[in-house]
Formats: C-alpha cells, sequence, structure tokens
C-alpha cells in the first residue's frame, strides 16, 4: 500500500489545504488588517502573499484543519487502493477515451477562460464584482497550478497507460509529466470555487461544482489520470480556491 501511494506525502499536502478552506479564522493566518484587493495591479503581489501562507501552512494548521486534513488523506488512500483494479477493469474503449478526453479539454478550456471573461464583462458593464472575481479566479488557478506543479515534480507517478496501470511512484522516466495530480483537475476546482463563493446562488454552485466534477470524472474516463489523481486534484484546487477568495474578497466570514 505504502509503495503505490505515499499517504505521508498527502498528508503534509491536505492537512495544510484542509485549514486553508475554512473561513479566514481558519486559515493560514489571512494578514490583517483587509485583505489585498483583488486588481489587475496587485496580482503580482497577491500571488507571493498566497504562496507565502501555502507553503507556510504548518505553522497556521488549526487541530480542525489538521484533522480534516487527515480525514482526505484516509479518503485518497481508499481510493488510491482501487485505482489498479479501477484502470485495469473499466474505461478500456478507445472511442471512450478519445471522447471523455474531448469533453475534459473543453470543459477544463471553459474554467481556463472564466476569469477573462468575467473581468471583461465586469469591465464592460461596471460591475466590480464580477472583476474582482475574475482577478481572484486567475490567481487561484495560478496559485493551484504551482502548488500542483510542485506535488507532480516529487511524485513522479506513472500514467495509466503504462505498465498495465500500475501506477507507481517516484519513477525517474516520468520527468515533468506525473499523473499525480491532475493539473485539469486543479484548474477547474480553483476557478469553481471562487466563483461558487462570489455568486452564492443555488444553480451556479450547481453549475460550477457540476462542471467541474465532469472535468475530474472524464479525466479518469479518458484514462488520462488514476480516480485518486483527479480527486487529490480537486481537492487541491477547490480549497486553495477557496483561500484565494477568503484572502482577497470584501466577503468576511
Amino acid at each position: 500500500m505504502s509503495k503505490r501511494f505515499p499517504a505521508l506525502f498527502l498528508a503534509m499536502v491536505l492537512s495544510g489545504a484542509a485549514a486553508q478552506a475554512q473561513s479566514t479564522s481558519q486559515l493560514p493566518d489571512a494578514p490583517t488588517p483587509a485583505p489585498d484587493s483583488p486588481t489587475l495591479r496587485n496580482v503580482p503581489r497577491n500571488l507571493m502573499h498566497d504562496q507565502a501562507g501555502i507553503w507556510t501552512f504548518p505553522m497556521h494548521t488549526s487541530s480542525t484543519g489538521a484533522l480534516e486534513g487527515i480525514v482526505l488523506v484516509v479518503a485518497a488512500a481508499g481510493i488510491g487502493a482501487e485505482d489498479r483494479h479501477i484502470m485495469q477493469n473499466h474505461f478500456n474503449d478507445s472511442s471512450l477515451n478519445q471522447h471523455a478526453n474531448t469533453a475534459s479539454e473543453g470543459l477544463t478550456g471553459l474554467f481556463g477562460a472564466a476569469p477573462a471573461v468575467f473581468y471583461g464583462v465586469g469591465h464592460l458593464r461596471h460591475d466590480d464584482e464580477a472583476q474582482k472575481t475574475g482577478v481572484m479566479a486567475g490567481e487561484a488557478i495560478v496559485d493551484s497550478l504551482v502548488v500542483n506543479q510542485a506535488i507532480r515534480i516529487c511524485a513522479r507517478r506513472e500514467r495509466p497507460t503504462v505498465d498495465d496501470a500500475k501506477g507507481k511512484f517516484f519513477s525517474t522516466p516520468v520527468g515533468f509529466e506525473s499523473s499525480f495530480a491532475s493539473n485539469h483537475s486543479v484548474v477547474a476546482w480553483s476557478s469553481a470555487a471562487v466563483i461558487a463563493s462570489s455568486y452564492k446562488g443555488f444553480f451556479t454552485q450547481i453549475l460550477a461544482y457540476g462542471l467541474a466534477s465532469g472535468v475530474s470524472v472524464t479525466r479518469v474516463m479518458s484514462r488520462n489520470h488514476f480516480p485518486s489523481d483527479a480527486f487529490v486534484g480537486s481537492v487541491v484546487g477547490w480549497m486553495i480556491g477557496r483561500y484565494v477568495y477568503h484572502r482577497h474578497s470584501d466577503d468576511q466570514p
């Protein structure tokens, strides 16, 4: 089990991420006074502050955040234990794989374009809320990708199409193309988290998280990722998206 799924590595990532998805008082000490304003001019500074907060999470993680992190690790480990079985016995239809890949690329493209769309529409309509949502969504995507790329470089996991879907970690030939965790899921869930946090209507929540779930599912169906890759990518993206929103929005709990 430990050879197939590095739970300790996941624990470090997810226990910190769990703390950052909570309200501001439970995040890794979001700064006081008020959070930095989400404007284009402030993006470079905000990104540096975000990364500092994310990577120093061990010094700020609350007991509640640590407990939630442990729960997520257990869930991820449970899914990871079934990775090989699932990929060896399901989703072996090349036509299905191709259609799922097309769907995942299209949906991820929508989430990737969402920051520019929100900002552009907000600018044209003089809607500050939409502009701020666009800036925060873009910031969350960048923050999440930086964190996830570090995870991928460390994990170096083989893709489901390699070596009978054994999903080995720390494989040198993998290089920068690690399967763990899913970048597509990270992009979708970080963007969706900001949008759903900014616009709290029921249908907005369903649409944002429903489409993000579609990305995660189709990444597995296309055999680009194992289920645990998509799950962890989704969790990391959602938590960092929530962190960025609570740190920089005016909507402080």
